[in-house]
């Protein structure tokens, strides 16, 4: 048993580099955290209040002054740094659905971003560097 363990642990960034995040650096990092502790409580606010729906926590969040993210037709960035979107589908009982809550992602810099959740059963905020071809999100297993 445990061969295979390091053997799956060898090939594991390997098989999910698509899924680690990019580096930040310390200044970029330090930056993320103040935005972070800036969302945490008023992510709070709609978690508490049972208001976990994307347009709600947009709302929340566009009054800390931040700019949704908007991008072209060739996914080409125009500005902005925050997107509040619905989470992830998931297949259940043979048919996709969409859990309740949001999805939040604000790109600090070029290399670093506040990420977090507000679902029903709980709420998170961190920090992370980019990931490749996916910003500030994490891809989705692959499979």
């Amino acid at each position: 048993m445990t061969c295979y363990f390091k053997l799956a642990e060898a090939h594991y960034r390997e098989n999910n580099g698509f899924r680690l995040p990019g580096e930040m650096s310390p200044a970029s990092a330090n930056d993320a955290q103040k935005e972070a502790d800036r969302i945490e409580p008023v992510l709070k606010r709609p978690w508490e209040a049972r208001t976990w729906d994307p347009k709600s926590v947009r709302t929340a969040l566009l009054k800390l002054g931040y700019e949704e993210e908007r991008t072209g037709p060739k996914c080409e960035r125009l500005g902005g740094t925050l997107t509040v979107r619905e989470r992830d589908s998931r297949f259940e009982t043979g048919r996709y659905v969409t859990p309740e809550g949001a999805l939040i992602g604000l790109r600090v810099h070029d290399d670093a971003c506040v990420t977090a959740f507000v679902q029903k059963t709980n709420y998170q905020v961190k920090t992370n560097g980019l990931f490749p071809g996916n910003g500030c999100f994490e891809p989705r297993s692959g499979h």
